[in-house]
């Protein structure tokens, strides 16, 4: 029988792929690609029709092939997948480093680029070569024999202790369990996380109430839980994931972290560079490492005092209700929770009823209906990896097909935490033919309890819109050539841009009036709440943006400096002293969970979030100006930025939107740290 993961004409078989098919499919296309690189190089003068075409085809079919086995290792982990998964990486690792170090192929592009016929290819060949060009002097084309070597050890090093990192928090997080057995210690839970605990225990065949690090599981009690100690237990177990403080210590992250730190800087020295953060700019919007530190305390600066307030009314009212001495971290969240409460009078568990998940995704559709001139329907007709899994197919204004995406929202056993949006097909064209781009969309929201259907939190709606903005820049690109459409080529500190964007939709009015609606009774979200909630929505902006600024900060400074100076955890209480207004405990150990930078991508570019949220709130108050679904607007949007994928500079295509160069003051004014004059 042919090996599943070779078939390119369609969807993936989820339902026939099996971790034995992974490594097999994977060298045959190795293989191939090498046999075809080896044809390339003796081109002899190179175009984009015989040279550049064929080197895209190859990228394109290796990641058909792969893309489906990266996606079941982060939502169906086990350990005979898990095995193939870290080979296969090593053997994609070593082929990406000795594809980048072929100086005969970064000549080919070289002498594309110096033809005559350049100024002949379109946009987006001309934006592939150039970007070619950079992405080879970035992998050590230009090096020595010696120094391409290592080079080549460090990039397989690093690939490979990247995904150690984030299996040890996977293993580390599913380790910890908590077992309560009288209700009465779980005081204060609402109904719904009650319910849930409950049915964790009963599916181990367990009496009692089953407590997780899970988001869903933690957050609950976090939030919730009268009983203080056990508040600070589930901090400390979570705040101490993957260290040596750890019950479990073995998934330690510290010296891994260390090996990273190290080995990217000492792999931006071999380029060239000071440090990994300059080296890491390279592909950024942001100009200078220096640029990124000035904005973040220009931010920091206005954020701070409104936190720093925020604490002290927080204090007060917690000292009003009861609480002796200090207030620790793990007091915060819970607090918090009664302030608002107090404040704006209403509850997540009034809320949540409001939002059954299959209520918001219509909701959802028929914003970006509105927006965008899209239709998505449910097709049921594909195999997918698990019983809770949808397929959904997506259609023009002209209801053509122009994509589709598979949802997973569940949390669930053997599922990487979080929420992303990855992609399973890119959109290209080969003559007549065109290939629709495909997503993955997943979540990790509480499931079903019992004949309740899932209920989402409003903060689970507003990541459910985040995650689908990134979908749509997917879906939606109109480039023809995979590797500069929908998210692909676009400057890392930009591709935040629609995810954040479409966060507007579901505060505003005309956007809740779609997306909610009570799983009993059907009815709309009152008035009068949804009035508590838009006064709620900037409830401890200060606090949140100084712990984004604060991330960030620590980031940057550590991907600057290195481990010269100070170590992990002395940068990080470095940061912490400079703009925290709460200090947590000394056995904190939140960068060994920190995956985003040292597992993700985000290294030196975390900094990403809070720069394009100023793309953002700049974009959406278009839309507060010409109107919520005005749909011109829409359209100018869809046109500047989601269609053109990453063909032109992000800076270019926000101004061909917008008119004129971002500013930050949308920012500050939508998030409440500024008020507009």
């Amino acid at each position: 029988m042919q090996n599943p993961l070779l078939n390119f004409d369609g969807l993936p078989a989820f339902d026939q792929i099996r971790a034995e098919h992974a490594l097999p499919a994977l060298n045959h296309v190795l293989d191939e690609a090498r046999a075809t690189l080896d044809r390339l190089c003796e081109v002899t003068e190179p175009s984009w029709e015989n040279f550049a075409r064929p080197f895209e085809d190859i990228d394109e079919r290796i990641g058909r092939v792969w893309s489906p086995i990266s996606h079941l290792n982060s939502v169906r982990d086990e350990p005979e997948l898990r095995d193939v998964y870290r080979q296969g990486i090593a053997q994609l690792t070593e082929y990406h480093v000795e594809v980048g170090q072929n100086s005969n192929l970064y000549h080919r592009f070289k002498q594309i680029a110096d033809a005559d016929t350049f100024d002949a290819l379109n946009e987006a060949q001309q934006t592939i070569v150039r970007n070619h060009l950079r992405d080879f002097k970035l992998s050590g084309a230009e090096l020595n024999a010696a120094d391409k070597t290592r080079f080549a050890e460090l990039s397989q090093q690093l690939s490979l202790l990247a995904k150690q990192l984030e299996r040890n928090v996977l293993d580390a997080t599913q380790a910890w369990e908590k077992l309560i057995e009288s209700e009465t210690e779980l005081a204060g839970l609402p109904a719904h996380d009650l319910h849930l605990a409950k049915q964790l225990a009963e599916e181990r065949e367990l009496d009692g109430f089953l407590l997780t690090l899970q988001i869903p599981s933690y957050l609950a009690v976090m939030q919730h839980a009268e009983d203080r100690r056990l508040r600070e237990t589930m901090y400390h177990a979570y705040s101490t994931r993957a260290s040596d403080l750890a019950a479990n210590a073995e998934f330690d992250n510290a010296t891994i972290i260390n090996d990273i730190v190290r080995l990217k800087q000492e792999k931006a020295a071999l380029l060239g560079y000071a440090n990994y953060a300059e080296l890491s700019l390279v592909t950024k919007m942001a100009e200078s490492v220096e640029a990124v530190f000035t904005f973040l305390h220009d931010l920091a600066q206005y954020a701070k005092p409104v936190a720093k307030q925020e604490l002290e009314t927080l204090t007060e009212f917690a000292v009003q209700n009861g609480h002796e001495g200090r207030l620790e971290v793990w007091d915060i969240p819970y607090f918090s929770e009664r302030l608002r409460e107090a404040q704006y009078d209403f509850t997540d568990e009034e809320v949540k009823p409001y939002f059954p998940v299959d209520t918001v995704f219509r909701g959802l559709f028929e914003i970006v209906q509105r927006l965008f001139g899209i239709s998505i329907r449910a097709n049921a007709s594909h195999s997918v990896w698990h019983p809770d899994v949808q397929y959904f197919d997506v259609f023009d204004e002209h209801d053509a097909l122009i994509g589709g995406l598979y949802t997973d929202l569940a949390v669930r056993q053997n599922k990487r935490g979080g929420a992303w949006m990855d992609t399973c097909i890119h959109r290209r064209r080969r003559g007549e033919e065109l290939q629709h781009p495909v997503a993955f969309l997943t979540c990790n929201f509480a499931p079903a309890v019992g004949d309740q259907p899932a209920l989402l939190t409003h903060d689970d709606v507003e990541t459910l819109f985040h995650e689908f903005g990134h979908t749509l820049h997917h879906l939606l690109t109109k480039v023809d050539e995979h590797s500069v459409a929908g998210i692909n080529g676009v400057e890392w500190d930009a591709v935040e841009l629609p995810s954040q964007f479409l966060e507007n939709w579901c505060w505003q009015t005309e956007g809740l009036s779609l997306i909610a609606a009570h799983f009993e009774t059907g009815a709309s979200l009152p008035d009068a709440l949804l009035k508590k909630m838009r006064a709620a929505k900037h409830f401890q902006s200060g606090l949140q943006t100084l712990r984004q600024i604060e991330f960030a900060l620590f980031d940057m400074q550590l991907h600057r400096d290195g481990l010269e100076s100070m170590s992990v955890q002395a940068t990080l209480d470095d940061v912490r002293a400079q703009v925290a207004v709460s200090q947590p405990p000394a056995y904190n150990r939140f960068q060994n969970s920190f995956g985003h930078i040292f597992a993700g991508g985000y290294a030196a570019g975390y900094y990403s979030y809070k720069w394009a949220e100023v793309l953002s709130a700049d974009a959406f108050d278009a839309f507060l100006q010409e109107g919520i679904f005005n749909s011109a607007t829409g359209r100018r949007f869809k046109q500047s930025v989601l269609e053109r994928g990453g063909t032109q500079k992000s800076a270019t295509l926000f101004a061909e939107f917008r008119g004129r160069a971002p500013q930050i003051e949308p920012l500050l004014q939508q998030s409440g740290i500024l008020t507009a004059s």
